[in-house]
């Protein structure tokens, strides 16, 4: 009922333990608090939370519109209704040091695990987009160094993303991700990398956990989890996945009033009352008041 039961530092001491392991984590987007009970529910190991979904939430571009407080607020919503480990994308740390620090402490707060901060110049670009820019390395460092001295938790993760592969090729990236591990980088999120070669000449180049990018319609092939845990990676994200998902969906429903007056012929592709009850765990609100919940809801056909 109500909010997780495992606090923030519980979550992150398991996340860094699991973490610790090699073994390849799955982290699926949340586009809403109920969509990550749902991650949970299916099993999965882990949350991210999207800018580019944040944003888009939001009717806006991923472009750098969003504010530490609309993003942190957001966070803190996803990550309190569930008792997975949950990382957030903080895009650029929402200005200079100072304020790379202040992410870090606010992200904290909100129960986040970890974060990631890229090095592309503000404001940004999403991630799978031409004409990226990046900052120079003294800058990258700095955030980084910035996020890792900032936090209070040591097992809070402070990753490291960096854009400069679209930019200046993959060696360049390979250099990159050596130094923000140097600079105190938890993590390494090599981002739009084309090919599995490219993931295994970061994993050859660093000690640290790699995360994956598996995007729909950007630059990186969609690679299954076992071939992307056969080459190293240890966490791997669909970011935008479920809510590209659910609005697919809602344009097909909105085309069926359009066409048909009726959404009868959708039924079967809706979640069903009893589950969202299931979901958000109704019975639950039921025990500590029963005046809260005094109905049962069947399966049985809408009337």
């Amino acid at each position: 009922m109500l909010y997780a039961t495992t606090t923030p530092s519980e979550k992150r001491r398991l996340f860094r333990e699991r973490l610790a392991t090699g073994e390849i984590m799955r982290f699926p987007g949340a586009f809403n608090p109920l969509s990550a009970r749902l991650i949970e529910q299916k099993g999965f190991e882990g949350v991210y939370i999207s800018g580019a979904v944040l944003s888009a939430d939001l009717g806006l571009p991923d472009i750098g519109l969003t504010t530490l407080t609309e993003v942190a607020g957001r966070g803190k919503q996803i990550t309190r209704m569930t008792e997975l480990p949950a990382i957030i994308d903080a895009d650029t740390g929402f200005g200079e040091p100072m304020n790379v620090a202040r992410t870090v402490q606010e992200m904290e707060d909100a129960g986040l695990a970890g974060l990631h901060i890229e090095d592309q110049v503000n404001p940004k670009r999403c991630g799978h987009l031409d004409g990226k820019q990046v900052v120079d390395e003294a800058t990258a460092l700095q955030r980084i160094r910035a996020a890792v001295d900032a936090r209070r938790d040591p097992n809070f993760l402070v990753m490291a993303r960096t854009d400069i592969a679209a930019v200046d090729g993959l060696a360049a990236a390979v250099d990159r991700a050596k130094a923000l591990v140097d600079a105190g980088a938890d993590a390494i999120f090599p981002e739009a990398m084309r090919s599995l070669a490219e993931f295994e000449a970061v994993r050859a180049a660093v000690d640290v956990p790699l995360l994956a990018n598996m995007t729909e319609f950007g630059k990186s092939e969609l690679f299954t989890v076992r071939q992307l845990a056969d080459v190293g990676m240890n966490i791997v994200i669909w970011p935008v996945s479920l809510l590209r998902l659910a609005m697919g969906s809602a344009v097909r429903g909105l085309d069926e009033i359009e066409a048909t007056g009726s959404l009868v012929g959708k039924l079967d592709e809706m979640q069903h009352r009893a589950d969202l009850y299931e979901l958000i765990d109704y019975e639950g609100y039921n025990r500590f008041d029963t005046s809260i919940f005094n109905f049962t809801v069947s399966k049985t056909p809408v009337e």
